[in-house]
């Protein structure tokens, strides 16, 4: 539990951050980046890809009910809210702060921490990792659809994203994911060996990524144009999606009366926003100066959900055998 609250990957956000805050790349290094990062994330998803189990998803798919519920609470029921919640906090967050929680609430679920923490709880793991897997899959095609309708088309008043821009994701993030999990069984094996080699490779493509656009934002004004109250006011209103999603989360796995294990997984699957996706997508999704305030609720909402996930998990873990029952499929 000490190790999840810890996160280590967070202090390196916040360690990339502040670099990109006092050394922002622009000019000549800031076009090299560009291209290092366009190839960085191609290489994300292609892993993505590539470790994506087929047995998982068949083991899985048969529990219908559960996955459909899960997929409601993360591209119906969390996009809503947080589009509900945008416009009541635009006078305390900026407009573009308010942008990037509508897209949080518009990405796939996590896939290891959703896992993990389904398993910490003795929930159903097997569900958790074709859930997941396929929540990461659809949030590619879906995530653009509902960006276009609720941030371009809703708090821009645009017209949704533009034919080019889902050329880009189909090219950056869709055909690696496509031709990774096509190559797994060539290189399925080479990758679970070298599991953790390859989790350095995702963190690293993120952390370039987070660098690039942070350092695009200072340069336009970010710190300048943003407040320390600015800032408490978006680590609030994180807390309060959170609270409400699991609180969704909750009612409906008793209304569809799931098992204990199928409602600690519909809990941890569905209330979790991955950020190994939202990022580099955000990179793809919207203008270079903006993209760095745009994934700083998502940042934020990250560690918390993180920190109340692991304190909740540990607490189902804690409950006596007798009181699971039998999975449902």
């Amino acid at each position: 539990m000490k190790k999840i609250l810890l996160d280590p990957f967070l202090i390196k956000l916040i360690l990339v951050v502040t670099l990109a805050s006092i050394l922002p790349a622009y000019g000549q290094p800031a076009e090299w980046l560009k291209w290092i990062t366009i190839f960085a994330i191609a290489l994300l998803f292609f892993l993505h890809g590539a470790r994506l189990s087929r047995e998982a998803i068949v083991a899985g798919m048969s529990h219908w009910r559960l996955h459909l519920t899960i997929f409601s609470v993360t591209f119906v029921a969390f996009p809503v809210l947080a589009l509900i919640l945008a416009p009541l906090t635009e006078r305390y967050l900026s407009h573009e702060f308010a942008m990037g929680l509508v897209y949080l609430g518009c990405l796939p679920a996590t896939v290891q921490s959703a896992i993990a923490f389904t398993s910490m709880a003795r929930g159903n793991v097997p569900a958790a990792i074709c859930s997941a897997s396929a929540s990461n899959l659809l949030g590619v095609f879906l995530t653009p659809v509902l960006v276009g309708f609720l941030v371009f088309g809703g708090l821009q008043g645009g017209h949704g994203v533009s034919l080019d821009t889902i050329g880009k994701i189909m090219l950056q993030l869709l055909f690696p994911f496509v031709l990774g999990h096509l190559l797994r069984p060539k290189i399925g094996a080479w990758v679970t060996r070298n599991n953790r080699l390859l989790k350095e490779v995702d963190q690293g493509s993120i952390l370039l990524v987070v660098y690039t656009a942070f350092s695009d934002a200072v340069i336009n004004g970010l710190w300048h144009n943003t407040s320390f109250a600015m800032l408490t006011a978006l680590v609030v209103v994180c807390c309060i999606l959170l609270a409400l999603v699991m609180g969704v989360a909750l009612l409906l796995g008793r209304i569809m009366k799931f098992s204990v294990e199928d409602r600690i997984t519909l809990f941890f699957a569905g209330s979790k926003k991955s950020l190994a996706t939202g990022i580099p997508m955000a990179n793809i999704l919207f203008a270079g100066s903006a993209v760095g305030a745009i994934v700083l609720p998502l940042m934020i909402f990250h560690q918390i959900q993180l920190m109340v996930c692991a304190i909740i998990a540990s607490h189902y873990s804690h409950r006596p055998h007798d009181a699971t029952s039998p999975t449902k499929n």
